[in-house]
Parts: C-alpha cells; structure tokens; sequence
C-alpha cells in the first residue's frame, strides 16, 4: 500500500509540473504546523494543491471520516496521510489533533477552512482551534486558477484572537481565484472590499 500511495504522490507531482502549474514562495521551514489551501471551489483545487505540495517535498496529513477508513480503504488512506476523524464531534477533533501533533516531531495538517467546496458566509474555525489547541502555527496557500499558480504567503502564528489574526489572512487571499470563484467562501462574515482597502491601502 505504501509504493501505491508514493507512486500516486509521484504522479501527482509530475502532472503538476507538465499541465504549467508553478509554486511560488518559499518551502515553509517549519516541523509543524497547519496548512490551509483556499480557496476550494472544486476537487480540481484541492489535487493542485496536492501537487505542489509533492513540488515542495511536503510529507502532508489530511483528516478524513471514521467511516472511509474501512478495508479496502484504511490502508491506502493512512499511506497518503489520512487521519480518521469522527466529525461530528468537533472537539473531539481538535484535542485529537493537538495529541497527533504533540507525539509527532513532523506533522503538516492541510485543512480546507471553508470546509466545503460550496460558498458558505464564512470560513469554518477548526483549523484555527486545532493550531491554538496544538501551539503550532497556520501556513496559508493560495490558488490562482486562471494563471496556474500555487502561492505560499504568510505564517501566523495564532493569537487565540481569530478575528484579529485574520485580518492578515483576508488581505493575503484577496487574489484568490480557484476554478469556480463564485463558490469562494468569505473570510469573516463581516469582512467587505471596502474594508480590506483600509486594511491593506495602496501606497
């Protein structure tokens, strides 16, 4: 199950490279921490994501329900870095998430923060709690669809003031254009273009 996962990885990593799609921004140097990749507007997102991932060497974890990781499944998902988790208990998953990352010396957790690829009037907060919870900070990925093009902006390491922390994130994700921009999803609920002008102004 192993090769199988790691020639997926390979395979993913080569398309990539050879459908034109670049990364720009430096490899995070960091053990550990949580990565979020938005924003996803359909699955084609997520597997760029993926592949640059494999571009950059990232060794990825990923959370997945219970439920999937049965047999035939189990293994092949734990190969690829699937974590099962119970989502339905929130939680649950955050202080789980906290232990996996406090037994491990690397462990990158990529997390969709809309936590659908639907529009929704705000992003889901758990990514931002399981990195409070683990003391490990946030690495934020951006796609530009139209130009295939991943980028790696900034790293926050959380306050435990989410609204304030992302301020930042917002400005960052402006440029954001996954394949279907209209299911892009809003940062904070109350965020607008007018008001990420006052916070990011043109010199």
């Amino acid at each position: 199950m192993a090769a199988l996962a790691d020639a997926m990885k390979l395979t993913l990593g080569l398309l990539f490279k050879m459908q034109g799609w670049r990364v720009h921004g430096p490899r995070p140097a960091h053990p550990k921490f949580v990565l979020i990749g938005a924003p996803p507007t359909s699955n084609w997102d997520f597997v760029c994501f993926l592949g640059a991932a494999e571009a950059l060497d990232l060794d990825l974890s990923f959370l997945g329900k219970s439920s999937l990781f049965r047999w035939p499944l189990a293994g092949a998902l734990r190969d690829l870095g699937g974590v099962p988790v119970d989502r339905s208990q929130a939680l649950d998953i955050v202080g789980t998430m906290a232990t996996e990352f406090a037994r491990r010396d690397n462990f990158i957790l990529t997390i969709a923060p809309e936590g659908s690829r639907a529009r929704r009037d705000r992003w889901k907060t758990g990514f931002y709690n399981i990195a409070v919870a683990a003391e490990v900070p946030i690495v934020c990925a951006s796609i530009d669809f139209p130009r295939k093009l991943i980028t790696i902006g900034p790293t926050i390491c959380p306050s435990g003031d989410y609204e304030a922390d992302m301020k930042e994130v917002a400005v960052f994700y402006q440029a954001s254009v996954g394949k279907h921009p209209e299911r892009a999803s809003t940062i904070l609920q109350e965020t607008s273009s007018a008001r990420l002008s006052e916070l990011n102004p043109v010199s």
